[in-house]
């Protein structure tokens, strides 16, 4: 193809699309033009990047395509019905994808932490490699306890709170790899099994579950749902089913990204929680019950109206008008 020559045949139909595409509100003799524009346009873009590839023409025609695409389709819906969608529908759908991987991790996790803490309460060798004995001793009579004190209770909050979200963010980013959600849970549980250990070593096993349950369950399930975004978004790439590698890593890394937005929510809600609540000197069934009402509060969410999404065929994917055309393949 001379493509010169071809631009220059063309050119005037190209201006007058550009024109057209250019208007906010165009008369009806005008909307018709810019459709058959547009798909003159298409054919004759196509058969420049067959035949020549990438060229400064064919990005003018492709710059004033897609003016005229948006013109006749529609602009992105507003800021806040985006924002409504993303709550409602987008967000539970990739929560709820990853609910039995979820509890697959939580279950690891629970099984390794009690693998450690029955070692190391029944072997005192094991034991004694932990540390001092004075140092074990001061953890569990006072700085266990005095963690959640030390600091303001804003500081407190915002400092667990930054420190969880970063954790689960690296989960989702790094869990393309494959091993680094392995890591980051063994590590949790491990750190979980031993701190149990000292702490019953101590005869101070009670402080251990009750400092914990207030604000733990629902920071454990964040991290164990950032876990299963990370290894989903590892098995996308390792078992693309239909689609291609390249299609499997953008959907689902998409999708799964999103849980990064939730997963800081629920992490400030557990971080409130740690920061004002476990130090208060209320009944410790009213701080544990409002602990266990947040995670319920977010299992809801999760299993409740991420089923609804789920089963409207929602995944937790942009819309296609966000993401482009997809090809199609075989099933």
């Amino acid at each position: 193809m001379d493509l010169d020559a071809y631009a220059s045949a063309h050119g005037p139909e190209w201006d007058r699309l550009a024109r057209l595409a250019r208007g906010r509100r165009p008369s009806g003799p005008e909307a018709d033009e810019l459709i058959d524009g547009y798909q003159a346009g298409a054919t004759q873009l196509a058969a420049i990047r067959t035949s020549v590839g990438g060229s400064t023409q064919g990005e003018h025609l492709s710059l004033a395509l897609w003016r005229a695409r948006l013109l006749f389709t529609g602009a992105r819906p507003e800021p806040l019905r985006s924002l409504t969608v993303f709550v409602a529908v987008q967000l539970p759908a990739a929560l709820y994808r990853i609910r039995w991987l979820t509890l697959a991790l939580a279950a690891a996790t629970v099984a390794i932490a009690a693998a450690y803490f029955i070692w190391l309460s029944s072997d005192p060798r094991a034991f004694a490699t932990l540390g001092l004995p004075s140092e074990l001793e001061r953890y569990a009579e006072s700085d266990f306890v005095d963690y959640y004190s030390t600091y303001s209770e804003a500081g407190f909050a915002a400092q667990v709170w930054t420190n969880n979200a970063w954790i689960a963010a690296q989960c989702v980013m790094f869990g393309i790899l494959g091993v680094w959600v392995p890591f980051v849970i063994f590590q949790n549980a491990q750190g979980l099994g031993i701190s149990a250990a000292v702490m019953n070593h101590h005869d101070r096993l009670d402080q251990f579950f009750l400092y914990i349950a207030p604000h733990g369950q629902l920071e454990l399930y964040s991290i164990f749902l950032a876990g299963a975004a990370g290894l989903m978004i590892f098995w996308s790439w390792i078992a693309p089913g239909a689609r291609t590698r390249a299609q499997a890593l953008a959907q689902d890394g998409r999708a799964f990204f999103t849980v990064v937005v939730g997963l800081v929510v629920a992490l400030l809600v557990s971080g409130l929680i740690e920061g004002f609540v476990t130090r208060q000197d209320w009944p410790w069934v009213v701080k544990i019950g409002i602990g266990t009402l947040a995670l319920a509060a977010f299992l809801v969410y999760q299993w409740v109206v991420g089923r609804r999404a789920f089963r409207a065929g929602e995944l937790g994917d942009l819309d296609e008008f966000s993401t482009g055309a997809r090809r199609i393949v075989s099933v």
